[in-house]
């Protein structure tokens, strides 16, 4: 049997990110078949038992999700063209004050806290930051099964042909997108939901049917609603949800 990488099979099984494997082996937190490996690039059999120290799993227990929603003219991950990332916006002052998760802002939480996806600039709603690299495995990458509804304005005159076709038959970067679920939601609002995220896949698809983006809103990731929280302010996600 061909041995794996222990750092992309931690990942595979979603114990943790392959970046947190790394911290955890160099640490000697990860034991396998019952014996500590703390070699960096230690490779493994794929069907071996794989055990997260205690320290691993309170660590991990430590991390916060934190839930905004992002408005206009702020961009998911890095500062570009003058533009502030959304993290900047992840303050005390703008915590939801029905935050009902039971935790407080603290500096702590900044450190490593990093968008699980990505949302444009001129796009607004639900933006997932996580300081947990299995939270963003969850969410990130070709082979999630976590799918996200947006609120989409447009313009423009839409056949049922073309509403058909953003359902299914749709290419972009000469690959086929996967089905999506596209509704009516009234005369000049579609809901769009989707389990990949090309970037800006929404308003590209749009044009492909001769419709005109003028709004676009995430409303939900899997489990996790929206809700009523202001644009601006953001939350903390409960121990009782999941995506």
């Amino acid at each position: 049997m061909e041995t794996i990488r222990l750092s992309k099979l931690m990942s595979t099984r979603g114990l943790c990110s392959r970046r947190e494997a790394d911290v955890y082996i160099e640490r000697g937190w990860v034991k396998v078949d019952g014996q500590v490996v703390s070699e960096l690039g230690s490779k493994v059999l794929p069907d071996c038992h794989i055990e997260l120290a205690t320290q691993a799993q309170r660590e991990q227990g430590n991390r916060v999700t934190i839930l905004l929603n992002k408005p206009v003219g702020y961009v998911s991950a890095q500062a570009e063209d003058g533009y502030q990332p959304a993290v900047t916006l992840v303050t005390a002052a703008n915590q939801y004050a029905d935050d009902h998760s039971g935790l407080r802002y603290s500096n702590e939480h900044q450190r490593g806290l990093a968008p699980a996806g990505r949302l444009d600039i001129d796009s607004t709603g639900l933006l997932v930051l996580t300081q947990d690299g299995r939270i963003a495995k969850q969410l990130i990458g070709d082979d999630t099964r976590v799918d996200k509804e947006y609120l989409v304005r447009v313009q423009g005159r839409l056949s049922p042909e073309g509403l058909k076709l953003l359902n299914h038959g749709l290419k972009l970067d000469d690959a086929a997108l996967r089905p999506a679920k596209v509704v009516w939601q009234n005369e000049d609002q579609l809901s769009f939901t989707l389990r990949e995220g090309k970037k800006r896949q929404i308003r590209r698809m749009c044009d492909l049917v001769g419709l005109k983006v003028v709004g676009l809103k995430r409303v939900r990731i899997g489990g996790v609603k929206l809700g009523d929280l202001p644009q601006g302010q953001w939350r903390y996600l409960a121990a009782d949800e999941s995506f």
